[in-house]
């Protein structure tokens, strides 16, 4: 799923692409992905953007006459633009993948979504105060300060990886950097936030902090002028996350994982959890007692 780095370069890319350009139209393939009725989708045709910005893992367009398209990528959505062609016609939608064209006067924005299940969404909003509605309410790590954080990630008891993946208590946090930033921090993805340490808050916002700001500054270093093409969960520059398997950059240990449902957390034993291997819920069940508790055990 495209968190805050990728949003926030989305964001960016669409600015100084699209602003004060004019929405001509929007294709669909399926009605189902507009999620709202009141303003219909129709009203944005003709309509002049005035800006783009994130709420969380959204990408919001506001267009002119206080109007505002909500879109959410979900976990597979990605956007391709391709500028306009004199007298050339509109590209269709791409593949089975294409979910929507948004088509500017400047070119096309295409909407597509990978996999059989459809989740992306779009919703069409009327006014500031209608648009709050799809803010979760997060706070904005990148700028917190200690004791913002500190409030927002001790109000609950739940488990560093869940704490830092809600998008009521951290904007824009999902799953791949929630793995990076538990790792930079050197933390437990299934230690409680009620038995950390004053210090360990700490050490968790600044690893927070920095995590997004330098991978903000790495996906925008590589888009340059251009629009992001590349967009995955899966990036070779990666401590931990979608790194099963491999060597921990750190300490050289074998990055271990934990999977529950289609959610997997990624951790290295020998920096986060003092060389214990955390228990995957499924399989630690089939082994029972023959599950391994540390590194060494399986050698």
């Amino acid at each position: 799923m495209p968190e805050l780095p990728e949003i926030a370069v989305y964001v960016e890319s669409l600015e100084r692409h699209l602003t004060g350009a004019v929405l001509e139209s929007v294709r669909l393939r399926s009605p189902f992905l507009v999620r709202s009725v009141d303003p219909p989708l129709s009203a944005a045709d003709g309509r002049r953007v005035q800006g783009f910005r994130r709420i969380g893992k959204r990408i919001v367009c506001e267009l002119d006459c206080d109007l505002f398209l909500v879109l959410h990528l979900m976990i597979a959505g990605r956007l391709r633009w391709q500028p306009a062609v004199a007298q050339a016609p509109r590209p269709g939608l791409p593949g089975k993948r294409g979910l929507a064209a948004f088509d500017f006067d400047r070119g096309t924005l295409s909407l597509t979504e990978a996999g059989t299940k459809k989740r992306a969404s779009l919703h069409v909003v009327r006014g500031e105060a209608a648009l709050r509605d799809h803010d979760p309410g997060g706070l904005e790590a990148v700028e917190a300060d200690t004791q913002s954080f500190r409030t927002a990630l001790l109000e609950g008891n739940h488990t560093l990886k869940r704490a830092l993946s809600d998008p009521r208590k951290f904007s824009g946090i999902g799953n791949a950097y929630s793995d990076e930033i538990l790792h930079r921090a050197r933390l437990s993805p299934v230690k409680l936030t009620g038995r950390l340490a004053e210090d360990e808050v700490e050490r968790l916002r600044t690893a927070t902090r920095d995590v997004l700001r330098e991978w903000i500054a790495r996906l925008r270093a590589a888009v340059g002028d251009g629009f992001p093409d590349k967009v995955t969960a899966h990036r070779p520059e990666m401590a931990v996350h979608g790194k099963h398997g491999q060597p921990c950059p750190v300490c050289d240990s074998p990055v271990q994982r934990i999977v529950y449902a289609d959610r997997e957390t990624n951790y290295c034993a020998g920096c986060q959890t003092d060389g214990k291997l955390l228990a995957d819920r499924a399989l630690s069940r089939l082994l029972k007692r023959d599950w391994p508790r540390t590194l060494e055990e399986p050698e």
